[in-house]
């Protein structure tokens, strides 16, 4: 049996072995910079039960080359990559109501910032959390500033290496850390999950370990939470539809609802380990078993 390891506070709930799945509806730039998309997107994640939601936050003059923002790529917004990543960033005021509609539906919301004036910006609304990228992983000065923000960290690990997770976990100290077991790919192979890696880094690092998927289903995200997963982290849509690199990789409002009922029912299942005769089997023993018949 896997050893049990402490778990974090996150917000008003502890995130870790023996608590129940901390699920995270993964809002992203799936909003496609419509506020009014993004309050729908976090009434689907309170509709359906999850824990909390993130959004994505870049300075984007820091974190693409001006080459990159020049590149052509044809989108609703305009003909360059610049054009599509200016019109896909929320601004203070955008989070300061995203902010307050949360607070209004009760749900706690957070971001992965990718830039350390990101970090500065999302701490200024006292979010429970930190979520670092799996793309910021080895951006030993970003990780630094985020911790300097004294709240507990969501580390995703996908297109990582152990080394380079043993690395980023060196630079922010296990201390009120969760680290996401993850793949990259948008969206991903079945055959890329490796879930089996989720008891292993549980053992590796000591820590609670979680799970932030990809995937187009939803049996696998169960399957990690049977694994051991503390956190299961789905980006959300409203259609898989809609324009957006990230919504392929998405559930429907419908999935994500399937998907917490399913986590939520194997919780249920899983039991203490004992073997035991329940109340509600005396009345079949008496009517299925053989009259007489003895244990030989």
């Amino acid at each position: 049996m896997l050893q049990e390891f402490g778990a974090v506070k996150i917000g008003k709930k502890l995130v870790g072995d023996g608590q129940p799945c901390y699920v995270i509806a993964e809002i992203g730039i799936n909003h496609n910079g419509n506020l009014d998309i993004a309050k729908r997107l976090i009434s689907v994640a309170v509709a359906a039960g999850c824990d909390a939601v993130k959004f994505q936050k870049r300075t984007i003059d820091v974190v693409y080359s001006a080459e990159e923002l020049a590149r052509p790529r044809e989108s609703p917004f305009g003909a360059t990559n610049g054009d599509l990543k200016e019109a896909l960033e929320f601004d203070a005021d955008d989070f300061a109501e995203i902010d307050a509609y949360c607070k209004a539906v009760n749900i706690p919301w957070f971001a992965s910032c990718w830039d350390e004036g990101s970090v500065d910006l999302i701490a200024e609304f006292d979010v429970p959390c930190f979520k670092v990228a799996s793309a910021s992983l080895t951006d030993d000065h970003l990780l630094r500033h985020t911790r300097s923000k004294g709240k507990p960290i969501i580390l995703s690990t996908g297109m990582s290496t152990y080394q380079e997770i043993d690395h980023a976990i060196d630079v922010l100290g296990k201390k009120d850390l969760v680290v996401m077991h993850s793949c990259s790919t948008y969206p991903a192979y079945y055959e890329e999950l490796n879930l089996r890696a989720i008891p292993t880094m549980k053992e590796r690092y000591k820590l609670p370990i979680g799970y932030s998927g990809h995937e187009t289903g939803i049996a696998s995200s169960v399957a990690a939470a049977v694994l051991g997963a503390c956190s299961v982290e789905r980006h959300v849509t409203l259609d898989r539809s809609m324009w957006g690199s990230d919504q392929a990789a998405s559930l429907e409002p419908n999935g994500i609802t399937r998907l917490i009922r399913d986590i939520r029912l194997v919780e249920q299942s899983m039991g203490d380990g004992v073997k035991r005769v329940y109340e509600r089997e005396l009345p079949i023993i008496k009517k299925l078993r053989r009259v007489g018949a003895g244990v030989s």
